[in-house]
């Protein structure tokens, strides 16, 4: 078991806040649970309120419904690893050495997210919050970077990217790696879950067992009616490998093809747990109390069985099939019903949203990327005029960059000149209009350029390769990056 040395300061906090007068007794009465619901490279168009005809996602469904769908959501990167660290941080992973996905080495080599990166967990612990991690972790596995050591008093998961979904499978796969003396090289799909640093025995289908213990900690949590609880629900499906249950998959009959079947089947079951827990908030009276966020960690994989129709690439790209994601809030009585909120948002605005609504104090020395856009959000007004979202995913020799202003967009994908799009009436980037406007262009790229000043080098590389192909290509060559090769004539 990981002891947490924040929480023995949790009460002290507390007191001096009500002292200054930040935190009274009625404001922390008021005090919304957040509960974060995260799937993994799930596709733009894979949820029913986001345009899916072929997948049933009739849980989600209801709550966007009832809530505020944004159709202009974009996380920090295309991969899941530093896509993560941008929720968890406020930040864009770039700035903090975290570009790449942790190494594949078991133990993620034995680093993670650096601890003087604070988490909008331990903000939210600190002002009191019950806070709880419940499947993937992805930031760090040894005990220095263990999530019940950033901020989060329950952890049920696995730390690493990924896993296997049926325990029979998994289980006995490897039993038979660890008898042959592998420890250090078993694949980490295969290896155990855990409950705050011991491991446990899952018997159920991976996605069922993370939605039961959503469920046991939110029922854990309405035992306090006076501590309001922070859970992060990681999914990690649909990522890889596809594996998904017969009944899941007999939802969908009308499906022919096999591997948008299964991943129809992986997305369904989500949905299941998505409706046990509401369930859950409802019968425990927290429901009204609530602010619910769903979105994705980055775009599907087409050839996994996801479409991100109608946006034009996959995971891993800067295009918007990249990295925008389907999202919606649900909060009754605060967030709108039935709205559409179309203006450009980013996944780092979670932590100073998060931190205000729970009277939470940021650390005056912390730095963010993010910005509180409830207040706009509420009057559908655009939160970032004129302001400019960014994506950078680097590759052997070149980035990919990307960045988002208003209605404009600009891109530089694999190692091709800069485009600029319309990206309002133009979702899918076919009519480039750099020509057209060519001082646009170049001053969004000026912008960018002076955005990329704050990057550090990466502290990992996902493969040893990686590494040697930075070091090989005097990476990451932002003279190139950022250079427009001819001169644009003024219209």
């Amino acid at each position: 078991m990981f002891i947490n040395i924040q929480k023995f300061n949790v009460l002290l906090t507390l007191a001096i806040l009500a002292i200054s007068g930040q935190v009274t007794a009625s404001t922390m009465s008021e005090r919304p649970n957040i509960l974060v619901i995260l799937t993994d490279d799930m596709g733009y168009a894979d949820v029913g309120f986001n345009g899916a005809k072929d997948i049933k996602t009739p849980s989600l469904d209801a709550l966007a419904n009832k809530g505020t769908v944004f159709t202009s959501a974009y996380n920090v990167h295309p991969f899941c690893g530093p896509s993560r660290a941008g929720i968890m941080t406020g930040r864009y992973p770039h700035k903090f050495g975290s570009q790449f996905n942790l190494p594949t080495s078991n133990r993620s080599g034995g680093i993670g997210i650096p601890k003087n990166e604070t988490f909008i967990s331990s903000v939210l612990q600190n002002a009191g919050y019950f806070t709880g991690a419940i499947g993937k972790w992805h930031l760090g596995e040894e005990e220095y970077f263990h999530p019940n050591n950033r901020g989060f008093d329950e952890f049920y998961g696995f730390l690493n990217g990924g896993h296997h979904y049926f325990p029979k499978q998994f289980k006995a796969r490897y039993q038979k790696q660890k008898a042959q003396g592998l420890e250090h090289s078993i694949f980490h799909y295969l290896r155990p879950l855990e409950h705050n640093g011991k491991e446990v025995d899952e018997k159920e289908y991976i996605t069922d067992g993370l939605s039961r213990e959503a469920t046991r900690f939110i029922k854990k949590s309405a035992e306090n009616k006076d501590q309001p609880f922070f859970l992060y629900l990681a999914y990690n499906a649909p990522h890889s490998p596809m594996e998904a249950k017969k009944e899941d998959m007999d939802q969908f009959p009308e499906i022919k093809d096999k591997k948008r079947k299964t991943y129809a089947g992986m997305v369904y079951a989500v949905d299941r747990g998505v409706n046990e827990i509401v369930k859950t908030l409802k019968e425990t009276g927290q429901f009204d109390n609530t602010l619910i966020v769903f979105f994705s960690d980055n775009g599907g994989k087409p050839k996994l069985g996801a479409s991100n129709a109608p946006l034009r690439g996959r995971k891993g790209d800067v295009l918007e099939g990249g990295y925008r994601t389907p999202m919606l809030f649900h909060w009754p009585k605060r967030v709108p019903e039935g709205q559409v909120y179309k203006y450009p948002v980013s996944s780092l605005d979670l932590f100073p949203i998060f931190a205000d609504i729970a009277h939470a104090p940021i650390p005056k020395s912390k730095k963010l990327d993010g910005k509180n856009i409830l207040p706009q959000v509420i009057k559908n007004e655009n939160a970032r005029a004129g302001e400019m979202i960014f994506a950078m995913r680097h590759r052997n020799g070149f980035s990919d960059s990307a960045a988002r202003r208003d209605n404009w967009k600009v891109v530089q994908h694999s190692n091709k000149s800069w485009q600029l799009f319309d990206i309002e009436k133009d979702i899918n980037e076919q009519n480039d209009l750099s020509k057209q406007h060519p001082l646009l262009l170049r001053e969004m790229v000026a912008e960018m350029e002076i955005w990329s000043w704050s990057h550090v080098q990466p502290l990992w590389f996902h493969i040893h390769e990686e590494g040697f192909q930075w070091r090989e290509k005097s990476m990451p060559r932002f003279h190139e990056t950022f250079h427009i090769a001819k001169p644009q004539t003024i219209d």
